[in-house]
């Protein structure tokens, strides 16, 4: 039989039986290891006792909860059922979980927490199907409370009904459906929240990611004496697609947060050696640095903006002379080398002092085993990615999407080429026009993707496979891509992102708003225009930031609540936009922003962000029509 997850899982406890497959957080915050021998143990019990409730092959089990220990178990035991899981995070709102849960025809579902009880249980009379449900909290309410239709469990009482199962009649009990499994089951099935509104459930099988796992140990170092920070949600493919990577080279899981306070104690107390991440986590850490050095002395601040531009200016001398530049357009090599040799030296002395003074202490942040950190869910942003090499901290940017498992693009850890990825082996990669000819390195064009990782579709929704995949297996990713002549891509933005404007201008504002968010004094940023004679902004302002720009200036204001309206603040971001899209740092006159509203409010995830943290462009433009119409309005 084909390789499954449950059977990497078998392979690995053969290998690594006490070696640490968790990290996880009790009560007093420390750290507690499970073996992969325990967590074998664990996910069988689970296992048996998912069978007592009626699990089987083929069944759809509903798992909503964010990330933690008790997620991983619940998937594999899913998974060794032959059972595919049907995931979602606990932000989800109702009427997604109704959507969710009813179309994918769960009878079993699991739930984080009390919450996510109480706002499943509301659904109840619209999920006919659905019988049991499963909390993997250990605190809340007694079971009675909840007295219904619904039979209500508890993780721990799942598991030690499994646990009795398998003490009476063996493992192989469960064992004998792992052998049975085949790499095309169906492991999951994943709704997208995605960027348009409509959730499409993602069919995805063992091979799909088990592809991955073998191919992404190819481009990155890692194995048993690795220790992953876990901090995504892992309903969504990426850090799903991480933890079995760490499944399969016998690395540790250690469970963290993405809030900054919390994940740089988890840095101390996990010392890590990677972290999956998005790009806004990088982007939080680097405003982090810069708003802290904001407070230092004249002196202090001079030194480390010097030392920045020298790790910048190295790191670019090294690459010239290791051929890492990107060739858009073909480059001459010898002449690279010379042209990097020299600097390289001469800033080799002041790089290291650099990283004596200034750097070293940034860096033991992140402890003293850290390798790099693989970014996805987007593109990093240039002055991110710019910023990290400068203090010698490597960001692997990867690319994909829920379709493909995710990974279709990463940046090699052996070969670390600035603002591209390459495929993955065994990965095919297509960069087309509108024509649906190949385009020239250089050039903008479509991406296409075909390999083993390409889902098997869309959940009952045989129309819009077909729109995505076409019969020779090729996947439209609907992003634009740009090749290099030697074969590594970068990611342009989205082609349904694209603003036409009135005049006929294509513009992608997915680099605009990442060079907005450059500014210490603007949080977030949403650039439109479709169909209109220029560009605008809708500006999320940093507050703590501007609340110290307006003090420094000795300003008075009321309260957090009035700064947006305050002439200040608006002359404050308008300069700082001028600044940042102008011809001087390469945008054209059309891509220049004419007009700006401030917004009070973040943007949340499950409101106007996706999972991934991606703008959700047709939620904006509804919630905040009426500040638009302003911002094209003659006044």
């Amino acid at each position: 039989m084909s390789k499954t997850i449950p059977k990497l899982l078998q392979e690995t406890l053969k290998k690594y039986p006490d070696h640490e497959a968790q990290l996880w957080k009790g009560e007093n915050g420390h750290y507690n290891p499970t073996t992969f021998s325990q967590l074998y143990t664990e996910v069988l019990d689970f296992a048996a006792g998912l069978q007592l409730l009626g699990a089987k092959k083929d069944e759809h089990i509903g798992l909503i909860s964010d990330n933690r220990r008790e997620w991983f178990i619940a998937d594999l035991a899913i998974l060794s059922l032959g059972a595919a899981d049907v995931p979602r995070g606990r932000d989800a709102m109702p009427q997604e979980l109704e959507y969710i849960i009813g179309f994918s025809e769960c009878r079993i579902c699991i739930a984080e927490n009390e919450q996510q009880l109480v706002k499943i249980l509301q659904l109840e009379s619209k999920l006919p199907v659905l019988e049991h449900m499963v909390v993997l909290d250990r605190k809340f309410t007694s079971l009675e409370t909840y007295a219904g239709r619904l039979t209500i469990h508890t993780f721990e009482d799942i598991a030690s009904s499994g646990s009795a199962v398998i003490a009476q009649s063996g493992r192989k009990v469960i064992e004998d459906i792992i052998a049975q499994g085949d790499e095309e089951d169906l492991a999951t099935i994943i709704f997208t929240s995605g960027t348009t509104g409509e959730p499409k459930g993602v069919m995805l099988t063992h091979h799909n990611f088990l592809f991955q796992v073998e191919q992404v140990g190819k481009v990155i170092e890692v194995g048993p004496d690795d220790t992953w920070l876990s901090v995504l949600p892992v309903w969504h493919s990426f850090e799903r697609i991480l933890q079995y990577v760490a499944l399969g080279t016998a690395s540790t899981l250690a469970y963290s947060k993405p809030i900054g306070k919390i994940m740089l104690q988890d840095f101390k107390k996990a010392n890590p050696t990677w972290m999956g991440s998005v790009p806004r986590i990088w982007e939080s850490v680097k405003m982090g640095v810069f708003a802290n050095v904001k407070k230092k002395s004249i002196v202090a601040r001079s030194l480390f903006h010097f030392f920045v531009w020298v790790g910048n200016a190295h790191a670019n001398a090294d690459d010239l002379i290791h051929n890492r530049v990107p060739q858009f357009k073909k480059r001459f090599y010898p002449l690279d080398l010379l042209l990097g040799i020299v600097p390289y030296i001469l800033l080799y002395p002041l790089k290291l002092l650099g990283n004596v003074l200034v750097f070293k202490t940034i860096k033991q942040k992140l402890g003293n085993r850290f390798k790099a950190g693989v970014s996805g869910g987007g593109s990093l942003p240039k002055s991110v990615d710019t910023f990290f090499r400068a203090i010698g901290i490597s960001l692997l940017d990867g690319y994909g999407l829920t379709e493909t498992a995710p990974v279709i693009g990463l940046r090699s850890y052996f070969h670390q080429v600035p603002s591209t990825v390459s495929p993955i082996p065994g990965t095919e990669i297509a960069i087309l026009d509108e024509q649906h000819n190949p385009v020239p390195p250089g050039k903008k064009g479509v991406i296409y993707a075909r390999g083993p990782q390409v889902m098997k579709g869309y959940y009952k929704r045989p129309e819009l496979t077909a729109a995505i995949i076409d019969a020779d297996g090729w996947l439209n990713t609907g992003d634009l891509g740009m090749w290099t002549h030697k074969g590594e891509y970068a990611i342009c933005g989205r082609a349904k992102d694209t603003i036409v404007l009135l005049g006929g201008e294509n513009i992608e504002p997915v680099p605009i708003e990442a060079k907005l968010r450059e500014s210490e004094y603007i949080e977030q940023a949403v650039v439109i225009g479709q169909d209109q004679k220029y560009l605008s902004a809708l500006i999320v302002p940093d507050t703590k930031q501007i609340e110290i720009f307006l003090k420094d200036q000795g300003i008075p204001y009321v309260s957090r609540a009035d700064l947006i309206e305050m002439p200040m603040v608006n002359e404050l971001i308008h300069e700082q936009i001028n600044d940042l899209i102008s011809n001087k740092t390469g945008f054209k006159t059309f891509e220049h922003i004419v007009r700006f509203k401030l917004v009070k409010a973040q943007f949340e995830i499950g409101k106007e962000l996706s999972a991934k943290q991606e703008i959700k462009r047709h939620v904006i433009v509804e919630q905040f029509a009426k500040e638009i119409k302003t911002l094209y309005s003659r006044t």
